[in-house]
């Protein structure tokens, strides 16, 4: 007896629903981010200029820290206070340890506005600081 099938073999499927759909997330997830990205960036805070300054590519999951002119300080356009500040730093720096954050302060804020900042990062153990600059006319 031939219990052998004279049937062709099935060729190979590639699933590309699946992969449609990981494509949408990933495109999904870059817009997103780029918009918060530039929601940040205009905040109306007047930067100071340096001559030295370079163009800085921007990692996504930066966290940027806007202060303005009269020292109020604001994260995804949400004014906070130093306490929250702290409490939200602090639980930032316990989930992603080296996490980057960006101090834009506008240029007639007083020092001391931008030590406070600087002293809840290094409370909350967040030491990868960078400072924002305007482009030198």
């Amino acid at each position: 007896m031939n219990f052998k099938r004279n049937s062709p073999a099935a060729l190979p499927e590639f699933p590309l629903a699946s992969m449609l759909d990981m494509i949408f997330l990933i495109l999904c997830f870059f817009i997103t981010t780029a918009v918060f990205s530039q929601w940040e960036s205009e905040v109306d805070v007047k930067l100071p200029t340096a001559s030295t300054a370079q163009m800085n590519t921007r990692l996504p999951g930066d966290v940027i820290v806007n202060i303005n002119r009269e020292g109020a300080i604001s994260v995804n356009q949400v004014v906070l206070t130093r306490d929250e500040l702290l409490a939200r730093l602090a639980h930032l720096a316990e989930l992603f340890p080296g996490q980057n954050v960006v101090i834009r302060a506008d240029r007639e804020t007083a020092y001391e506005n931008v030590m406070a900042v600087i002293d809840l990062c290094r409370r909350a153990d967040i030491w990868n600081l960078l400072f924002a600059t305007g482009e030198n006319q």
